[in-house]
């Protein structure tokens, strides 16, 4: 497998960090990186180049009419630790982006979200190595009972930052 890339090599520094702070500069480190994920409270309690795991409290700002978190908030979790493994092992040379995100809600979410993405040894192998090309994030969306009120499937895309 190829080197680590520069977001990486920023991550697996802030992972040598204790646990109290942990937590707080790594979400603080993607939320100045991405804008927008900074806006939202969205917590990264890990991260490393095989396993996301991205929480948000259920709080009045990100609540749908129903006082339970908003579809499109669990969406951003989602969307978040997949491309955030995504960008953990795509070479510097390429740009990740979201391909397609498919969310069925077959139930009501309840409190606070919690979203858990992984990659294979497979996938990072094809990240790193192939110039172009996509693949399905595993990713479960699950509730403060541990029930998982959102089915999701995320494809990620990487191509080089240059076009030929």
């Amino acid at each position: 497998m190829s080197k680590k890339n520069k977001m990486t090599a920023i991550v697996s520094k802030i992972n040598s960090l204790p646990d109290f702070v942990r937590v707080k500069a790594l979400s603080t480190f993607f939320g100045t990186f991405v804008k927008f994920t900074g806006t939202t409270g969205i917590k990264i309690e890990e991260l490393t180049n095989k396993n996301a795991v991205i929480t948000l409290k259920n709080k009045k700002s990100v609540q749908n009419h129903i006082g339970s978190v908003h579809a499109v908030a669990s969406i951003l979790i989602a969307e978040s630790a997949t491309g955030y493994l995504i960008g953990m092992n795509v070479p510097d040379t390429s740009v990740p982006v979201i391909k397609t995100i498919k969310a069925d809600y077959v139930k009501r979410a309840k409190g606070d979200m919690k979203a858990v993405a992984s990659l294979t040894n497979k996938q990072i192998e094809q990240i790193r190595t192939q110039e172009k090309g996509e693949t399905v994030v595993k990713v479960t969306v699950m509730d403060a009972d541990g029930k998982e009120p959102i089915l999701m499937e995320m494809v990620w895309a990487w191509t080089p930052k240059k076009r030929k």
